[in-house]
């Protein structure tokens, strides 16, 4: 049902006469071109500041805390999907009326820039001393911060670029220190050797959320720990002992890990039986072949168990591997028997220990307490860790070999040779000492180092750690969670497990490129000094002024006086998620002045940061504050491509900002951004930015259509009164009423593309296929001030005010352009400076209980609308007519139809846009019937309607009467449509 007589052909005398649209803001949206030379201006007026005077003294406030990525590298599609996602929920509440300030960050110590600058110059003390070396690291973070944040603004983010935070920024670091300092007074730190994540690319401890996991093929073993005290086992279980030999078997998928092995383990209420396993095979004993054996498994694992040796390489026939009929005895009764060591000479006892599992194995666990955590636990509970020498806890150095004190296994040396390449001698060993019972490979999950992708071990060395449990951290920890709002909801479940399971959080690292922690401990005790507050204070107060460098020019004697003799300085620093952890401290605690204060309303990072730094913060803010730095916790899924897999650029599928940025335009890729469940997985691709390039581009022509129709209104002097619009002026404001209600509530839970498909149903429904082009007639052919048209311009104005606003936070560009080419209003000069100053437009409303024409009045309209344009299209489709215009409608219907269609008859043409419209009375029809013929009337050249009183006017033969009136008279008035 299209009517456009702008279209009309050009010798037409009338065209003139006709109010065609006209606009500035084109029709192309040429982003890679328009956008830079917009980023221009907004820098040049200082955005960002202008805004924060706008806004800044709002009542309400809104804090989201950006999360720092790293300073290392361009900016990827991740980046690009958070920034951006930041970005509109900001820009949204500023539209709500909310004072949203916004600081980005940076992360800026560790690892990777320490390899970028090794590369470089090598590593310290070969071509530079430490303290150069952190200087050529900030300098390499400083152009790293440059680059990423180039890229941040062309994707239209705004924010106080010129004044960002880096966690090397000195006052940031002596912040760490102080935020450190109250965690100190509260009783979390403590020192020991506990086992940790230990990387030996890296040379140093890991943090949990530095840690993934991959698959890895291992070897696996099965081994005899013989028993010493065989009478307690065979009473244990009413036998009488026979003399065959008795072993209590483990399992282990680390054979590097058994000169360490001080214990075995054995689950206190888990079932156990005496497995007594009958030869098969000349190589079961290394003495006698021919001898049974008796084996302690736990009795759910005995199956699974004789299988595995039935497949291995212990016996080859699997159908002679038996198991006796064995009473059931709970592992508790075994605390304390006494086992031999599979090829040392030492003794070894069996303990009980809680994290003993019948998922795999045999129910026995080889217990080497500096190479496993639950190790550790149990081998302090019992003593271990008093009884045995560091090297003999640990006999593994920071590269991976055996320490030089490692003892020989069966005659062959372990010292020097790496763990990871150690797997065959062990098994030969084990084989020549009769301990093999079946070795084989195995593909499991195993930690590797985020950074290097190689596997990591556990290892104890003397660490640094916030104490899970010393000052109930943990327990505080779980209690703030619940009080966080966490979208989506399945994320507190996530960070409750990871909080109840974790270990100590390990914060010393072995390296150069961070912030020291900043104390002593005693030579003797290992304790820190009694005024370790104070004294980091001290040091930060030292560090603000000259960075971390104040800390290792200072003495012990500087800051201990005539203890220092007592006292090792701890050269160690801290780990980089402490850095960024402490930030809701460093940054939001410590600038009021830009808008900031703590707790944050929203943290908003990709869902890996469960693990990251929403469980560094967490951790941080409830050890200094006892409270969540945060009180709602967003996350977004990954970027993927059109076959699910995630982008990389070893896949070389990674999609480059920047490539986006320059042929498609940052709106279009914003468009995307918000477009997607962002909750999920994302999935992009060159032929997902070209679809989002069509919904680009039907905004922006909605938007030029709105601009171009408000030529020559001025707001002060021709906006109608709500109450005064033309019927269907006042619907469709009702309709934009109803939907900004729907795009504020979206905005407010995050819904962004539930926004995207509202605004595009919106332009294709109720604006293009409907209010736009029935509107045509009125905005073209009617007089420049009549009500009618100016009507219909007050409805666009209103409609293009809440337009503008509506895309803002995704289109931040081409909102910018469009609120440029916005009428002013006289009365009130020029336009506010930009549409961020703003907020929501309240010049809609919904249709009051007393209008002419209710919602359900226009549902109704609507419906039979469509009913016309059914029975229009065959007549389309055969011939019979061209245009809509050119058939006439009889509408059939009963008396209480004809007395509603009544007042608005003579209208309804405009609204089906067709020929004339007739109201038959037929009380024998239901509902109201659709007919229409072919007109015979004449086409009017101007309005292109076919009506019979073309010609009445000699002076304007072609014209029909609404025409000359429009033309040379008082002009025709409308009031429905």
């Amino acid at each position: 049902m299209t009517n456009d007589p702008s279209q009309s052909a050009p010798g037409n005398a009338y065209k003139a006469s006709l109010l065609l649209p006209a606009t500035d803001f084109p029709m192309r949206g040429d982003l890679p071109k328009r956008e830079p030379e917009t980023l221009a201006r907004w820098e040049s007026e200082g955005l960002y500041q202008r805004i924060r005077e706008k806004t800044g003294g709002r009542e309400r406030s809104f804090v989201l805390h950006d999360g720092p990525p790293y300073a290392n590298g361009e900016i990827h599609v991740g980046h690009a999907v958070n920034k951006v996602l930041k970005d509109i929920v900001i820009k949204s509440k500023l539209l709500a009326g909310f004072d949203a300030p916004y600081v980005p960050g940076w992360d800026c110590h560790g690892l990777p820039i320490e390899h970028k600058v090794e590369k470089e110059f090598g590593k310290v003390g070969e071509k530079l001393d430490a303290a150069e070396f952190r200087a050529k690291c900030r300098e390499y973070a400083t152009t790293q911060i440059d680059i990423q944040r180039r890229g941040f603004k062309r994707l239209g983010v705004t924010g106080d670029w010129d004044n960002p935070y880096r966690t090397m920024d000195f006052r940031y670091e002596a912040d760490i220190m102080r935020s450190l300092a109250k965690i100190v007074d509260r009783g979390h730190l403590v020192r020991g050797s506990k086992p940790v994540h230990w990387c030996f690319d890296c040379g140093s401890a890991l943090a949990e959320a530095e840690i993934e996991y991959q698959d890895k093929e291992s070897t696996e073993i099965y081994v005899r720990y013989p028993v010493l005290d065989r009478k307690r086992v065979f009473d244990a279980f009413g036998l009488e002992d026979d003399g065959a030999p008795l072993s209590v078997p483990i399992w282990t998928t680390t054979p590097w890990t058994l000169p360490a092995s001080l214990a075995v383990t054995l689950g206190p209420e888990v079932d156990y039986v005496l497995v007594k396993v009958q030869p098969g095979a000349e190589d079961l004993f290394k003495e006698d072949g021919q001898r049974p054996e008796y084996l302690l498994v736990a009795f759910d694992l005995t199956a699974n168990f004789l299988g595995h040796l039935a497949k291995r390489e212990a016996l080859k026939h699997g159908d002679s591997v038996k198991a006796n009929d064995s009473p059931i005895v709970k592992g508790a009764e075994f605390e304390g028997v006494r086992l031999q060591h599979p090829f040392y000479e030492r003794e070894i006892p069996v303990l009980l220990g809680d994290h003993v599992t019948i998922d795999a194995g045999t129910g026995a666990v080889h217990t080497a307490p500096g190479h496993g955590q639950e190790d550790y636990a149990v081998g302090l509970k019992y003593g271990l860790v008093e009884r045995y020498t560091a090297a003999q806890i640990n006999p593994v150095d920071a590269r991976g070999l055996y320490l030089p004190s490692t003892p020989p296994a069966a005659g062959r040396d372990l010292a020097g040779q790496h763990i990871f390449k150690i797997d065959p001698l062990i098994v030969e060993v084990l084989r020549e000492r009769g301990a093999l019972l079946a070795m084989g490979r195995i593909k499991h999950s195993y930690p590797h180092c985020w950074r290097h992708k190689t596997p990591v071990v556990f290892r104890a060395t003397p660490q640094w750690f916030i104490s899970m449990e010393q000052a109930g951290l943990r327990r505080d920890a779980l209690a703030a969670i619940p009080g966080v709002s966490w979208v989506p909801g399945w994320g507190e479940a996530r960070i409750y497990n990871m909080i109840e399971g974790r270990p100590d959080w390990t914060i010393s690292r072995q390296r150069y490129w961070g912030v020291p922690i900043a104390l002593f401990f005693h030579r003797e005790t290992g304790l820190p000094h009694p005024r370790t507050g104070q004294i980091m204070r001290q040091v930060a107060d030292a560090v603000e002024g000259q960075g971390a460098d104040a800390w290792y020019a200072m003495t012990a004697e500087q800051l201990l006086g005539d203890e220092a003799g007592d006292y090792e300085k701890v050269n160690d620093i801290l780990d980089v998620w402490f850095d960024s952890g402490t930030s809701h401290e460093c940054v939001l605690a410590q600038r009021p002045q830009d808008g900031l204060r703590k707790p944050a309303d929203l943290y908003l990072e990709g869902s890996d940061q469960h693990r990251g730094w929403f469980h560094s913060a967490l951790l941080s803010g409830v050890a200094m504050d006892g409270v969540a730095p945060y009180r709602q916790v967003l996350t977004h899924g990954f970027t993927v491509d059109e076959h699910g897999k995630k982008m990389s650029k070893s896949m070389f599928n990674a999609l480059a900002p920047e490539k986006v940025t320059d042929t498609l335009g940052a709106d279009v890729l914003r468009l995307w951004v918000a477009s997607t469940e962002f909750r999920n997985e994302m999935t992009v691709s060159d032929k997902i930015l070209k679809q989002n390039a069509d919904v680009y581009r039907r905004i922006r022509n909605t938007a030029r259509f709105l601009l171009g129709n408000l030529s020559g209104f001025d707001p002060a002097k021709h906006l109608v009164a709500i109450d005064d619009m033309v019927a269907l002026d006042r619907w469709i404001v009702h309709r934009a009423a109803e939907l900004q209600d729907r795009i504020a509530a979206a905005y407010e839970r995050y819904d962004f593309a539930e926004i995207v498909q509202a605004l595009s149903n919106f332009c294709s429904v109720d604006l293009g296929s409907l209010y736009l082009d029935v509107t045509k007639d009125r905005l073209y052919t009617m007089q420049e001030d009549s009500r009618g048209r100016r009507s219909a311009q007050s409805a666009m104005y209103r409609i293009a005010e809440a337009f503008v606003r509506w895309i803002a936070p995704i289109l931040a560009f081409t909102a910018d352009e469009m609120w440029r080419h916005l009428p002013a209003n006289t009365e009130h000069g020029a336009r506010e400076g930009n549409v961020l100053f703003t907020t929501w437009y309240d010049g809609l409303a919904l249709l009051s209980d007393d209008a002419a024409l209710s919602a359900e009045d226009f549902a109704r309209l609507l419906a039979l609308r469509d009913d016309v344009s059914k029975t229009l299209e065959p007549m389309r489709a055969e011939g019979k007519i061209g245009a809509a215009l050119e058939a006439e409608i009889a509408l059939r219907c009963g008396v209480a139809d004809q007395n509603w269609l009544a007042p608005f008859a003579d209208e309804l043409r405009f609204l089906f846009i067709s020929g004339d419209v007739e109201i038959v009375a037929d009380d024998a029809v239901k509902d109201i019937a659709v007919l229409a013929a072919p007109t015979t009337k004449t086409k009017c050249v101007r309005c292109w309607h076919y009506r019979a009183d073309v010609g009445v006017d000699a002076a304007h033969p072609d014209l029909c009467g609404r025409c000359v009136s429009n033309v040379a008279g008082a002009g025709e008035d409308r009031r429905w449509f």
